[in-house]
């Protein structure tokens, strides 16, 4: 998260904000499995979301997440009993500088083919152009079986860009002394109430937040503060009718030039409407401050998805 200055050429060392994002639905064909259980969040400068049935993992840098598919698969099957995999969803935004990465994530393919080698019934996507800004996923897109448990499920994620420097500044050790200072000076602990938050400021800059509330939802939140590569992500699985406020917040809080929006809901979700909402209806063209340049509606067997690219206008 945090980027050093090498003082030799006065030149900011690059750091990538993009995250790689797993998040993984165990199930069994055994009802002694299935618990009634609630959200645990594992403090740490990444993310790692724990709950009865699914694991989330989000981690930036060149870190490399996807190597530990075959050893956390089998520890879940050991220590938990869960037997099946659900579903998966894997999901990035393009890096910046990808040969810097790590294999299996230098590029989407190559995820692809390992994340193929667990799930043989995976099937991996891209939205947005690949000549500029685009998102990627894999998921598995299977019929849910009928003796699997039905529980609602949804996700907003905001991945922005080229961000106000006044803002950014705030993630600095030059302007705020602790990660609290940063949470409350930049709103961040206004954007969705409620929430028990783990923050972190990193030495000299960098930041990240986890946050549970007491019904099980999560918030997070990655700030690559660097003008030269800022990068702000933030994700909640808060269920909404609309999302359309929180979107505003979170945007006039970081104040980016250029985001994309991701929303996630599977049928038995309250948010079930919100992606077709957001592909029919821009939220924010009456602002006139965003221009919508892309969006993409998918319909899962399982979720529908709704991928919107944003850049500020007149830009």
């Amino acid at each position: 998260m945090a980027a050093t200055k090498d003082d030799s050429t006065d030149s900011v060392q690059f750091f990538e904000g993009v995250e790689k994002l797993l998040e993984i639905w165990f199930t069994s064909s055994s009802s002694i499995n299935r618990k009634q259980g609630d959200l645990r969040q594992i403090p740490h400068e990444s993310s790692m979301f724990l709950s009865k049935r699914r694991l989330i993992l989000k981690t930036c840098g060149t870190t490399t997440p996807l190597q530990c598919l075959e050893p956390l698969l089998e520890l879940v099957k050991e220590y938990t009993g869960f037997e099946e995999v659900e579903n998966v969803f894997y999901s990035r935004k393009n890096y910046k500088k990808p040969e810097l990465q790590i294999s299996p994530h230098q590029a989407f393919e190559e995820e692809v083919a390992l994340l193929d080698t667990f799930f043989p019934a995976g099937e991996a996507y891209c939205l947005g152009s690949v000549d500029s800004d685009c998102w990627y996923l894999y998921t598995l897109n299977k019929e849910k079986s009928v003796d699997e448990p039905s529980e609602p499920d949804q996700t907003l994620e905001i991945l922005m860009t080229h961000l106000d420097p006044e803002v950014m500044a705030l993630f600095t050790r030059d302007v705020c002394s602790s990660a609290d200072e940063a949470t409350q000076k930049s709103g961040i602990d206004k954007l969705i109430p409620n929430m028990i938050i783990d923050d972190f400021l990193f030495e000299p800059c960098g930041y990240s937040m986890n946050g549970v509330s007491k019904n099980g939802n999560y918030m997070t939140i990655h700030i690559t503060p660097e003008l030269e590569f800022s990068y702000v992500s933030f994700e909640s699985n808060i269920p909404e009718t609309s999302y359309e406020e929180i979107i505003r917040r979170v945007l006039n809080t970081f104040k980016p030039k250029k985001f994309v929006v991701t929303i996630f809901a599977n049928k038995e979700s309250i948010a079930a409407s919100c992606p077709r909402d957001l592909e029919q209806t821009d939220y924010l063209k009456d602002s006139g401050d965003w221009l919508r340049t892309d969006v993409q509606y998918c319909r899962f067997k399982n979720y529908d998805l709704t991928c919107a690219f944003y850049s500020r206008f007149p830009s």
